[in-house]
């Protein structure tokens, strides 16, 4: 029987779940835990707590109000950690602005979301001076000056620092409903006007619950949990940096902010202040293994997700010591859906069956409702074998586009998030990546993954980085096309045969499909990437078809 209305307490509190309440546990137990951005600024969270209230204040002087859209463009910083709680705590939804789209897509972004109210870096000022005229709702643009000095434009309101410290800590945020939006996000496909991605306050400490729990309880590692030391290498305008920040906060962790993401400085940062926990896309942790050979990287855990975490990458990284792991995700579901975890401990020398576990999508967080199906919506057995869209429910998935109902209808037909990845599970209910819909090799009737091409070759010692896609072929269909970058040291040393040979003598041990030994590899000095770090296949297809 259902607790009736009419029998709750006069006086009980029904605890919407606002942002705000995930500040109560880190003020309570770690109020002194410290929160540093690079070599310049140090506090703790009592601070970040009177900031936060500091800064809703200096945005209500500017006229925010409950519903408007705040934007930001800024490097990951303590700043952008007040903003995720700050803008929303309010009522007012934030904008993480993609510093990395053409002026014309971040002018598209700010105009779409109907942004008032702009925060951005010195370094982002001449991009944002010249697309304000096409800007008919901004009224407002705060300077994050970030210690560089000098004159301001003279559109430009005030300074970010000074606003700051000038205002009062004083700030009554109230409750509302749970469902209200928070925040909004612009998602980087490669065709077409970006789209917003939307989430509310419910959703988004859901998320944070979830991942906290999920994340936190392996047992063999591949975890964040309390006495960890947080740096972020995912940039905070990419669906909050995987939600991280709010975990780490939740959890009082030390938080470690890297400001613009140069490698060596990453690993100095790394060292100086005990980073243990961090998360990025494959392209960040090649450049930090390449940035300095000496690193001690030991007892650093890495989560790797944006893109499928290749073996040979996986090795290298065990080698110098990184507990690497993979997660699986995507913009729309806030991202995180599965991560990867061991179920037993392994000796120091590292196998094919460890590396094999560490690069899986892994299993479902906590209240994720995951199925791989076929094209009729039916699902394939979880043998480890059959394969078929991915496709999930979570309570924190966006629950639409952002005035566009045709591509939302589209995501959620039949009432699950349509991923467009292909995937199998298998029987302990381990998620297995096996491409996008849209970049497998379809080849004399036959599906090639251009992932599991990509993760074989990237076995070999002279491969840095590959790309694997279909090119148009007059008997097959398609063919696949190697497209590898080699590491400095072996440039000259390795042909083409050699590649084709490694794929070869995978399919006939049966690991690949006959049919997946390519006929051409290309050696090239870098692979084209989209603004979040992944591999831009369809600009590939098209300059090499």
């Amino acid at each position: 029987m259902p607790i009736r209305l009419a029998d709750r307490a006069r006086n009980a509190y029904a605890y919407p779940l606002l942002i705000r309440q995930l500040l109560h546990t880190p003020l309570a137990t770690a109020p002194q835990q410290e929160i540093v951005y690079k070599d310049r600024s140090r506090y703790t969270y009592v601070t970040l707590n009177a900031r936060i209230a500091k800064l809703a204040c200096a945005l209500a002087g500017q006229g925010v109000e409950a519903g408007q859209t705040v934007a930001v463009m800024d490097w990951d910083s303590h700043r952008y950690l007040e903003c995720f709680f700050a803008i929303p705590m309010m009522g007012a939804v934030l904008q993480t602005v993609n510093i990395r789209l053409s002026p014309a897509q971040i002018a598209y972004t700010l105009k779409h979301a109907k942004a008032e109210v702009v925060l951005v870096h010195r370094d982002f000022v001449p991009v944002l001076d010249s697309i304000r005229a096409e800007l008919p709702a901004l009224r407002s643009v705060i300077l994050i000056d970030d210690g560089v000095g000098g004159e301001s434009p003279a559109w430009v309101v005030d300074e970010y620092e000074r606003l700051v410290e000038s205002s009062s800590d004083r700030f009554e945020f109230q409750d509302f409903d749970e469902n209200a939006l928070a925040s909004t996000f612009y998602t980087t496909g490669t065709t077409g006007d970006p789209k917003g991605v939307c989430f509310s306050h419910r959703q988004l400490v859901l998320h944070t619950l979830a991942v906290a729990a999920g994340a936190g309880g392996a047992r063999y590692g591949q975890s964040i949990r309390q006495g960890d030391v947080y740096m972020p290498m995912t940039p905070m305008f990419h669906v909050h940096a995987w939600g991280n920040p709010f975990v780490a906060t939740l959890l009082g962790l030390k938080q470690v902010y890297p400001g613009r993401y140069v490698p060596l400085d990453m690993l100095a940062l790394r060292t100086r202040e005990g980073v243990t926990f961090s998360h990025c896309v494959p392209t960040i942790l090649q450049m930090l293994l390449s940035a300095d050979a000496n690193a001690d990287m030991s007892g650093w855990k890495i989560i790797i997700g944006g893109s499928a975490l290749p073996a040979g990458l996986a090795r290298e990284a065990r080698r110098r010591g990184i507990d690497v792991y993979a997660g699986y995700g995507m913009s729309e579901t806030g991202p995180a859906l599965t991560i990867s975890r061991l179920n037993q401990a392994f000796p120091q020398h590292v196998t094919d069956e460890e590396i094999d576990l560490r690069s899986r999508a892994g299993i479902p967080l906590p209240l994720v409702d995951l199925r791989v199906v076929d094209a009729s919506g039916a699902d394939v057995p979880r043998d480890g074998v059959s394969v078929g869209e991915v496709v999930a429910r979570t309570p924190w998935a966006t629950q639409c586009y952002v005035g566009n109902p045709e591509a939302s209808e589209e995501l959620w037909r039949g009432g699950y998030l349509h991923t467009q990845d292909v995937g199998r599970i298998d029987s302990d209910g381990n998620l297995r990546i096996i491409d996008r819909m849209k970049d497998v090799i379809k080849t004399g009737g036959e599906w090639v993954s251009s992932l599991e091409l990509e993760n074989l070759i990237s076995k070999h010692p002279g491969v840095a980085d590959v790309a694997v896609v279909g090119i148009a072929d007059a008997k097959w269909g398609e063919r696949p096309l190697v497209l590898a970058v080699l590491r400095p040291d072996f440039r000259g040393r390795v042909s083409a045969p050699d590649i084709t040979s490694l794929v070869a003598a995978a399919a006939s041990d049966g690991v690949v499909p006959v049919y997946a030994v390519p006929e051409r590899v290309e050696f090239v000095e870098a692979l084209e990437r989209t603004s979040v770090g992944k591999i831009n296949k369809r600009l590939l297809r098209e300059r090499y078809s």
